[in-house]
């Protein structure tokens, strides 16, 4: 089997501090970056992307989704994944850093690195069904009455590098590239399976957001049904349409991009501090194109603008304190019943300072009213203020299941 194929230098032209690529040029030389996948006697599946080094064993470690099940709160009429496996999740801690790590001499055993118990050989990147899951294909029974449900759904990992030191902001352009083309793989998958309403990529960096393992990894969740604030959105994006006859996503996209909470440059996405953001530092990047509503929908240009907004961002993270931000990203890609939402990545860190973290504690869990405690047009304008370094990023890869 064939791995992918280096990325070309040409076709990539700088502009203004940022690469702009020709399209033209990126639909010639688009590489194809080769899946092979596996499954586990249990029915566990392991995707590997890119150059297959390794043949995984038959018997790699079972899903536990012992006890799994969702239970109806009454008062909100929404539901709560009741997963009592994550609490034996394996846990590595710091260092995520190349600094941290020299400073210990240590190098934590990490279960997602090469001859773990994942992937017990070299990979370019990789994606396997999470073995602590809340919510998975087959989920067993609950009990027979109408306060509880299955957890149906899709729990997956997504590997972006088999280095253990790196992050959005330092992967090679060709790594960064194929993380891309990994995220609109699978999420296209799981959004053409008719059990999934909702279908979301995410990270979480840092132990302040509760990372429990420091290799650079997201994960990618299916829902059975809309999560509560995902159906706020939706209803807010349909009356708005029935109210005022336009796109409240388009509007929002205006709003921002003519605002001075912009903190960046970004052709085909808005990068800015919202309007109403409810953490200090909060960061959307927004597709400006109406009708960009998946990952699936990405034009080529589109998912080169893509890697390096995402990068630029990460960037100012790490370098508006000094040290790599904990933050929460979340890929918001639009429902079935959704025509105006627009492609969103919205970065949720928790600092307000250097040495604080903002906590939601009773007011904002209690009431859902979030206070922040800083003014969202000085956060942009320090945020855009934090030197970047521009890089040429790859052209966009496409993926090639292996038969």
């Amino acid at each position: 089997m064939t791995g992918d194929a280096r990325a070309p230098a040409g076709g990539v032209t700088t502009t203004g501090g940022s690469s702009h690529p020709d399209r033209r040029s990126l639909a010639v030389t688009r590489p194809i970056l080769a899946r092979h996948d596996f499954v586990s006697v249990a029915g566990r599946y392991l995707r590997v992307y890119g150059e297959l080094r390794g043949q995984p064993p038959v018997d790699l470690p079972a899903v536990e989704p012992a006890a799994l099940h969702q239970r109806h709160d009454a008062l909100t009429d929404s539901w709560v994944a009741i997963s009592p496996a994550r609490n034996v999740r394996p846990h590595t801690s710091q260092p995520s850093t190349a600094t941290d790590a020299a400073a210990s001499g240590l190098r934590p055993a990490c279960p997602l690195c090469p001859g773990g118990p994942e992937i017990p050989f070299s990979y370019d990147a990789a994606v396997f069904d999470n073995r602590f899951p809340s919510l998975v294909p087959d989920p067993p029974l609950p009990p027979p009455c109408a306060e509880y449900a299955p957890s149906l759904g899709r729990c997956e990992v997504v590997l972006y590098t088999e280095h253990h030191i790196g992050s959005l902001a330092t992967l090679s352009p060709l790594e960064l590239a194929r993380v891309v083309a990994v995220w609109r793989d699978r999420t296209g998958e799981l959004w053409a399976d008719p059990n999934h309403r909702f279908v979301m990529a995410f990270e979480n960096r840092g132990e302040a957001v509760g990372t429990t393992i420091a290799h650079p990894h997201g994960q990618i969740y299916a829902f059975d049904r809309l999560p509560p604030f995902i159906a706020v959105r939706v209803a807010a994006l349909a009356r708005h349409r029935g109210e005022n006859g336009g796109c409240l996503s388009c509007a929002v996209v205006a709003q921002d991009a003519g605002s001075e909470r912009v903190v960046g440059d970004g052709r085909s996405f808005v990068v800015a501090v919202p309007f109403a953001p409810r953490w200090p530092f909060e960061v959307h990047v927004r597709a400006r194109r109406h009708g960009l509503r998946r990952l699936t929908d990405l034009e080529l240009d589109e998912q080169h603008d893509l890697a390096a907004v995402l990068r630029e961002v990460v960037q100012r993270y790490d370098g508006l304190f000094g040290f790599e931000l904990p933050y929460m990203m979340v890929a918001l890609e639009a429902p079935e019943d959704a025509p105006d939402w627009h492609l969103a990545f919205e970065f949720l860190p928790p600092h307000r300072t250097a040495r604080l973290k903002k906590v939601r504690a009773s007011v904002e869990t209690a009431t859902g009213l979030f206070i922040n405690d800083t003014l969202p047009e000085s956060n942009a304008a320090r945020l855009a203020a934090v030197g970047v370094v521009p890089r040429e990023e790859a052209p966009p890869l496409i993926v090639e299941v292996q038969r």
